[in-house]
């Protein structure tokens, strides 16, 4: 895990590869310092973004997220990069609003899109509803992995504000799953460049995104 200074990789847009177009007993610890850097491990990417139903052992959150800044003029700059929490400080959501956002131009319009392994939980979710009413300039799209306590009625009333706030929330799909393998994970000697779908990966996107769309 990379920690440190925040870190923030950027590439022109064209050079991201843009893809084609299950209850969790999962608990996050109390966070900690946040490891930034440009591409995850692909260890970490297999287990943490595994888009299982039980999701025992899995109580860090790793954010992958593409920001697009553009111009009155239509001139689009974008950035990428990566944010896990571990034990103390901010959960990765936060990470991204406090490591991140703070180089935001006012003059900008913004274009926010995260690729998590788990979905907000309430705090963070209230501090995203909160970001949102009082930054005008920017939009978020949220793709998650898996549905952290989704059955929580605090839970559900929290991802349902989210909706409210403008902040559009979806499952992600197995080429979702693929876009982030391509573009934000190292790829580690002997390991095969292209992405290998386990097993239950349809399954469990169906499953979540029934589950999803009832709460909301």
């Amino acid at each position: 895990m990379r920690k440190g200074t925040t870190q923030v990789y950027s590439a022109p847009w064209h050079l991201l590869l843009i893809p084609k177009k299950p209850r969790p007993c999962d608990t996050r610890d109390p966070p900690a310092a946040q490891g930034v850097g440009e591409r995850l491990p692909a260890h970490y990417f297999k287990f943490q973004f595994r888009n299982v139903e039980y999701s025992s052992g899995r109580n860090k959150t790793f954010l992958c997220y593409v920001v697009e800044a553009q111009s009155k003029g239509g001139e689009v700059q974008a950035s990428r990069g990566y944010l896990e929490d571990e034990h103390a400080a901010a959960h990765a959501e936060e990470a991204f609003f406090n490591s991140i956002m703070p180089t935001f131009d006012p003059a900008l319009r913004y274009l926010v899109t995260w690729y998590v392994s788990s979905s907000p939980c309430a705090a963070c979710a209230d501090r995203i509803v909160k970001t949102l009413n009082k930054t005008k300039n920017l939009r978020l799209l949220i793709l998650v992995g898996r549905l952290f306590m989704w059955e929580e009625p605090e839970v559900q009333a929290a991802l349902r504000k989210l909706k409210e706030a403008g902040c559009r929330l979806r499952i992600m799909k197995p080429q979702d799953f693929e876009f982030i393998w391509q573009n934000f994970v190292e790829q580690e000697e002997g390991e095969s460049k292209a992405f290998e779908p386990w097993e239950d990966i349809q399954e469990n996107f169906l499953y979540y995104e029934e589950k999803l769309a009832d709460i909301l």
